[in-house]
């Protein structure tokens, strides 16, 4: 299966990023060599800081496979904004589908074109305190079961440290200068639940199999031991609702 051109546009777009982000932060990149070479993949990502789309694409972009990124539809409304990302080959997640996989339909496409999709399966900044990967969600493991592509686990850690997440003051901490470091791992293995229903029991471990081997990625970069649980934020969520409507209760 071939493999995508990079393309006018997503050139520009680096010629346009690069230059900064080689200026202002060192580079530690590790596992180029379990991206693949060719034929369509998937790459599951964590997400710590809004800057580490960049950090991740600049990392993706050196391996000569760009990554698409999902992308709120809403995104592609904008006028600059909007136009780069539809120029560059981003795909829109259409949240208000009433049909999970139509949400996905133009991923599925995209690997079964022979490129490459990136994931972020926390579906949000991580909210965990010690900055460990979350709970996940199911996208991406439903497009790999559907596909039965590689998926690659991707760490990063760096961006967070140049600008935090949810930080009140969202300021750029640029000194003293940061190291981005990106690591990718081998292909999680999902071979047995190739075959299987997708059922939310399936999803649900394939997608925690798949957030097991980013974590054990970002263990390896800080050195450090993850919790045994990774944080859920929608059950924290929800024990907070419980919490607070408990104390408004005589």
């Amino acid at each position: 299966m071939s493999r995508r051109r990079i393309g006018f546009w997503y050139r520009l777009a680096a010629v346009i990023a690069k230059p900064p982000l080689v200026v202002l932060f060192k580079r530690d990149w590790r596992g180029m060599e379990h991206i693949p070479a060719d034929g369509g993949f998937i790459t599951a990502v964590n997400h710590n800081s809004y800057l580490d789309p960049l950090s991740y694409a600049h990392y993706q972009y050196n391996t000569g496979r760009v990554p698409r990124f999902l992308a709120k539809a809403g995104l592609f409304e904008s006028s600059f904004v909007g136009m780069m990302l539809r120029r560059t080959g981003q795909i829109p997640v259409l949240r208000e589908s009433t049909n999970a996989l139509d949400a996905f339909r133009a991923a599925v496409e995209a690997i079964e074109s022979g490129e490459c999709v990136a994931f972020y399966p926390e579906g949000t900044l991580t909210r965990d305190p010690g900055m460990w990967p979350m709970a996940g969600k199911t996208g991406a493991a439903r497009v790999a079961l559907l596909t039965k592509a590689p998926v690659v686990p991707v760490a990063q850690w760096g961006a967070n440290l140049a600008m935090p997440p949810y930080a009140r003051e969202n300021k750029l901490r640029l000194f003293p200068r940061k190291t981005l470091v990106v690591q990718a791992g081998p292909p999680v293995d999902l071979s047995r639940f190739h075959g299987m229903e997708p059922t939310p029991d399936v999803l649900r471990e394939a997608t925690e199999a798949i957030m097991a081997a980013i974590t054990a990625q970002l263990e390896e970069i800080r050195g450090e031991r993850a919790p045994a649980m990774p944080h859920d934020h929608r059950r924290a969520r929800a024990d907070q609702r419980r919490d607070a409507a408990g104390e408004g209760t005589p």
